[in-house]
């Protein structure tokens, strides 16, 4: 059988054979503003200078509804020159491989790469052939893969592990900057959130040049549950389709990854401080962590100096960092960007049928619009 990879930007949906039609908006083109920040030109990660992401989609048949998605902090050799990072765990009921090390140096020397649960040691694989293959990196003989996960079964195959070291090294070739194609794309491609159509998501906040002009970026796999709410109204029990609702419990069940980008110059310290605020965009969407998943959060710093070379000339290394003192904008920025790229991946993502005939209904914008127009009186 002819193996169907779907790239970015050249997405196909596949429902019962037909094309799916129409683009769906993002929340601020649907009318909603969330934050008091302002985004930066792309509302996306790649609003930080250098980040670029890219998407491997698989779609194939009935049964497999998967892919990866790749993040990568810069475009040159980053085994060579490391950024430093931070790793927030809310609820670890997941597979995030090389967190410990992360914790332990406070860097990452990978790209960070976004599939399904049992792929996670197929795109480790991929990204060590990957970091081996580039130009000096010939003695490389350890190599710190960081690859994350959300389980998409119930509406892909996900024993048949479908995702191959192929795919995940063209993600990370194809990767770019600019706009990022969000919804059922990539890793986010058979996800579920809130009992509706999850997905990749992305959002940026810009801080004035008063405090400091610095920019985060996000970007989240979706595949959690709660009682989804928009700006504090109970979008979900609308809707009827919330957790504790007799015949939907399974839906508070499920994992959500949050990549976060910063120019600003922090250090792993202050990295893990970021990455624990953008977990926030969870909860202000109504998750609360629940056991059965996977809420983690990576953070880094693109900033001038910041780099972390593999083979330094010096015994010491000397570098300006951001005072403790001036972090809680960019802690603000951080929870609005994680929030805004939630919900972004509800929007963007279309209806999906799935593995042994399972659909999962895109979030009804027509019906949130009534929802958002209602307000808080109903």
């Amino acid at each position: 059988m002819r193996r169907t990879v779907i790239l970015s930007f050249t997405l196909l949906f596949l429902c019962h054979g037909l094309l799916l039609p129409e683009e769906r908006p993002r929340i601020r083109k649907f009318g909603i503003k969330t934050g008091v920040l302002n985004p930066g030109k792309w509302n996306a990660i790649t609003d930080v200078e250098g980040v670029k992401v890219g998407h491997v989609t698989l779609i194939e048949g009935d049964n497999i509804r998967t892919g990866v998605t790749a993040v990568l902090p810069h475009g040159g050799n980053i085994f060579q020159e490391k950024v430093p990072a931070g790793v927030c765990v809310a609820n670890g009921y997941g597979k995030l491989m090389g967190y410990t090390q992360i914790e332990e140096l406070g860097n990452i020397e990978t790209p960070i790469i976004l599939t399904n649960t049992l792929s996670v040691p197929t795109a480790a694989n991929a990204v060590i052939t990957y970091i081996l293959s580039l130009e000096g990196n010939e003695k490389a003989g350890s190599v710190n893969a960081v690859v994350g996960e959300t389980n998409d079964g119930y509406l892909n195959d996900i024993r048949g592990r479908h995702v191959k070291e192929a795919d995940v090294i063209r993600a990370i070739k194809n990767a770019s900057s600019g706009p990022v194609e969000e919804g059922a794309v990539g890793a986010g491609t058979g996800t579920i959130c809130f009992g509706f159509k999850g997905g990749i998501g992305t959002a940026s906040r810009k801080l004035p040049q008063s405090r400091g002009g610095y920019t985060v970026g996000v970007l989240v796999q979706t595949n959690h549950g709660g009682v989804f709410q928009i700006k504090g109204l109970p979008v979900g029990v609308r809707l009827g389709r919330y957790p504790m609702k007799k015949e939907i419990e399974r839906e508070s069940e499920g994992s959500c990854m949050i990549v976060v980008a910063t120019d600003a110059p922090l250090d792993s310290r202050n990295l893990k401080r970021l990455a624990k605020r953008a977990l926030l965009g969870i909860a202000r969407t109504g998750g609360f962590y629940s056991n059965a998943s996977g809420d983690y959060a990576i953070a880094f710093s693109t900033a001038d100096g910041m780099r972390i070379p593999h083979r330094p000339q010096s015994r010491t290394i000397k570098t300006e960092t951001l005072r403790n003192s001036q972090m809680s904008p960019l802690f603000l920025a951080a929870a609005e960007a994680s929030e805004e790229a939630i919900l972004n991946s509800m929007f963007k993502a279309h209806t999906m049928t799935g593995m042994d005939g399972h659909k999962i209904e895109a979030l009804p914008l027509d019906k949130v619009k009534e929802i958002m127009k209602e307000g808080p009186g109903k």
